[in-house]
């Protein structure tokens, strides 16, 4: 019987889904348009994708979610979407680290790589891998200046990548270090890392799971006047 996992990544602007079968991306459907449209886009993406591969929501064997760090709705919106379907189909929900997927987009020989998201201001969620993707660093929630990352840089190759590229581009003007522009978390990422979870019966409590948001939620006040 085969095993048909849907990914879902809704932490940044990128709202992105796809399907995999035994581990390999069979339809992905994503849209940045540069506003947060998880809210209008996600579920017509989970039906698309089903409907283009002629399967039904109860083919499905799990559903993964990435997890975070990334955008507080964002990640509400996803994980509330990803534990229903499990909820209502009594299928396994698996979570996938919103950075170390994103790392595995890096396709260059390097010896570090730094995937790194906005996290408003001057401060970032960052965590350090090596070139074989295995963790150096833990997430963490940090503000970034010219020597953040000088024990690196002064003696390998270090790649940037994520949506605080830009933010940090002017900060770091170190000759080691290389930045890969227009990079966002995607769900064809998480195909394989949820294929390896779900064989090892990695699953996540589907009750009380919860995003990890690495910083609490801060409300910002409208400057709108009403009168």
């Amino acid at each position: 019987m085969s095993i048909l996992i849907l990914n879902i990544e809704t932490t940044t602007k990128n709202c992105s889904v796809s399907l995999s079968k035994d581990g390999k991306e069979i339809a992905l459907k994503e849209i940045n348009d540069g506003g947060y449209s998880h809210a209008e886009n996600l579920h017509p993406f989970i039906e698309t994708i089903l409907a283009e591969t002629q399967h039904q929501f109860s083919d499905l064997s799990a559903v993964a979610v990435s997890k975070g760090p990334g955008s507080y709705t964002g990640l509400r919106i996803g994980v509330s979407a990803a534990k229903g379907f499990c909820f209502a189909l009594d299928i396994p929900l698996i979570s996938i680290d919103t950075l170390q997927a994103l790392a595995h987009q890096v396709k260059i020989e390097t010896d570090v790589i730094i995937p790194i998201l906005d996290a408003r201001r001057m401060e970032v969620y960052q965590t350090v891998f090596d070139l074989t993707h295995k963790r150096i660093e833990n997430t963490k929630a940090m503000v970034v200046d010219a020597e953040t990352y000088d024990n690196y840089l002064n003696t390998k190759k270090v790649v940037f990548l994520g949506d605080a590229v830009l933010k940090i581009k002017e900060i770091i003007q170190h000759k080691n270090a290389i930045f890969i522009d227009d990079a966002f978390p995607s769900a064809r990422e998480m195909v394989r890392l949820s294929y390896e979870k779900f064989l090892q019966k990695n699953f996540e409590d589907v009750a009380y799971f919860e995003p990890y948001y690495l910083k609490d939620f801060i409300a910002i006040k409208s400057t709108k006047k009403y009168f």
